[in-house]
């Protein structure tokens, strides 16, 4: 099954939040919240990277299986 709109949605909203946080954190000399935000933006890109080669892995299965 390939990821879920939902879970495409939520990772992309966990990414723009986390780069609103950081430009918040630049804008006011927030540290902490600029890492925040760059922590939130770097782990959003993980798991959609993971879920991208998880679907890669099962087209590569699929095709074989045909």
């Amino acid at each position: 099954m390939k990821m879920s709109f939902t879970d495409k949605a939520r990772n992309k909203a966990d990414e723009l939040t986390g780069a609103a946080k950081e430009r918040i954190g630049n804008a006011t000399n927030n540290e902490r919240l600029r890492a925040e935000g760059s922590t939130q933006q770097t782990e959003a890109q993980a798991r959609q990277a993971g879920e991208h080669a998880k679907d890669a892995g099962r087209d590569v299965r699929d095709a074989f299986t045909r």
